[in-house]
């Protein structure tokens, strides 16, 4: 983490280990290390409780690798969305330490243990086609240190298949409700449960679906309170926030105790 680098930092400049020119030295790509293509935030896990998240989609597989070079050389976990098999090949020749989760194509470098939260996330999907998008948001909400479970295929065209698992359900801290088709799962789940739902629509359907807009203005045009709803295929989105919610849950029960 990188403000335990600074306090060791300031820590070896009081001990007098380290002189002010040596420290003013490691500390000069703080906050952010410009790459010329890219500028690292470094103080993104200071401020935000994470660290900052590479989106390979767009960017050239050379641009890639020199990111996640550079970021090799702090001790931290490195987390990469929208990552093709060929990137995974490429970043494999860096370190050995990269996990390929090739359905939601994430890459994952763990540096650093990742520690699990005590309050439960519930990643739910409408359908089976729904389960790439809910494997993003789930993948998500683990690497950013969350327990996660998984519902899958409990869509309302068959709405017993939900109603069984209502156990699980009261049991989560938050739930994201993943849905393309006409969207209803998060209405429904909504109305069962006193806790957040986040709604994340997906692009599965057919034409008049509209590429997942049908799904999004459902779930914004929701008649059941606490719902929130992220992009179209923003699993990542979806998952970044549930944990944002569960941490302060966390935090809560840490204070109580």
């Amino acid at each position: 983490m990188k403000e335990k680098n600074i306090a060791r930092i300031l820590e070896e400049v009081k001990q007098g280990s380290v002189d002010v020119s040596e420290a003013m030295e490691q500390l000069k790509d703080l906050p952010f290390k410009d790459l010329g293509y890219a500028k690292i935030d470094h103080h993104r896990e200071i401020r935000n409780g994470y660290p900052e998240v590479v989106l390979c989609e767009g960017k050239e597989l050379e641009h890639i690798v020199g990111i996640v070079k550079h970021m090799l050389e702090s001790e931290i976990n490195i987390f990469l969305t929208r990552a093709s098999k060929e990137i995974y090949e490429a970043l494999k020749e860096l370190t050995e330490d990269l996990e390929y989760h090739p359905i939601p194509e994430i890459i994952v470098v763990k540096k650093q243990k990742i520690e699990k939260s005590q309050s439960v996330i519930l990643v739910a999907t409408g359908g089976t086609a729904d389960i790439k998008v809910a494997e993003e948001a789930a993948l998500t909400a683990e690497i950013l240190g969350n327990t996660v479970e998984r519902l899958y295929d409990v869509g309302v065209a068959g709405i017993h298949r939900l109603l069984k698992h209502t156990d699980k359900l009261q049991k989560a801290s938050v739930i994201i409700a993943v849905a393309g088709m006409e969207g209803a799962l998060p209405s429904v789940i909504g109305g069962l449960v006193d806790k957040p739902v986040i709604a994340v629509p997906t692009s599965v359907g057919y034409g008049a679906n509209f590429q997942g807009l049908s799904a999004l203005l459902t779930m914004l045009n929701s008649c059941a309170s606490g719902i929130g709803v992220v992009n179209i295929d923003n699993g990542f989105g979806g998952g970044y926030l549930a944990s944002t919610i569960n941490r302060q849950i966390e935090k809560a029960r840490s204070n109580k105790s």
